[in-house]
């Protein structure tokens, strides 16, 4: 596993942030030190999926990056003809999963995807991942992408949200803002590296707060709502049909 280091120099102008091929040769490292939890969400998808997902469907993994999710979604597949459709826009990210998929014998088909998550129809599923994937997407297009979701959803069908939130108290934001800070100096990122990474995410990665999340899935019409993971300002979410 490469290490991250995009950011360990100065940058004279640091651009918006990318999943460009300098990002796919480090992502592994990258997201494990910049997430906490990260590597626990993806293994507990496996048991998410063995009690959801549904004979004769498919399975989503929109925002796919390098294919955790979609690895560990085949892990946990018990039912037969199941196929995992993963869903990415960034060809390096695409390029370097199929390197990884290649690599297993997979008891579904799986269709690795190189699009736009927006353009993509939901139909017949019983799984939809989107892990880190929403936050990246303008806030005005979020609620028609969950709606489009749910209505490609089957009954029992499930959706598992993964994201970064933001807080209503400004004390729980200042506190869990400065936990994630502490969590990323401890994985060996200098001040330089967190604060150059910021800014090129800012404007790029914009955070909902829980409530939002919740109002907006409900809305689309799922029955249940529960958020499984938190840790700080990370969560995972996970909606029923």
């Amino acid at each position: 596993m490469k290490k991250d280091n995009i950011y360990a120099k100065p940058i004279r102008e640091v651009k918006p942030f990318q999943f460009d091929e300098n990002v796919a040769k480090v992502f592994p490292d990258m997201i494990s030190r910049s997430v906490p939890g990260y590597d626990l969400i993806i293994s507990m998808l496996e048991s998410i999926t063995a009690k959801y997902v549904q004979p004769g469907s498919n399975c989503y993994d929109l925002g796919c990056s390098l294919g955790a999710a979609t690895l560990s979604m085949m892990h946990g597949i018990n039912q037969k003809d199941v196929r995992i459709i993963a869903v990415d826009n960034s060809y390096p990210m695409v390029k370097k999963c199929k390197s990884y998929l290649d690599l297993y014998h997979s008891p579904a088909e799986i269709d690795l995807i190189c699009a736009d998550i927006r353009t993509i129809k939901i139909e017949n599923a019983s799984m939809v991942v989107m892990n880190f994937t929403l936050q990246f997407i303008e806030p005005e297009k979020r609620a028609e992408i969950i709606q489009r979701i749910y209505a490609g959803l089957k009954p029992g069908g499930v959706l598992v949200l993964s994201e970064k939130i933001s807080f209503v108290d400004d004390g729980k934001q200042a506190l869990n803002d400065d936990l994630h800070l502490n969590f990323k100096k401890q994985q060996g990122y200098s001040n330089l590296e967190i604060s150059q990474k910021r800014s090129s995410l800012e404007n790029v990665l914009i955070r909902d707060d829980l409530f939002t999340h919740k109002n907006r899935i409900m809305a689309a019409g799922f029955q249940s709502f529960e958020m499984w993971f938190r840790c700080f300002n990370f969560v995972s979410m996970l909606a029923v049909k």
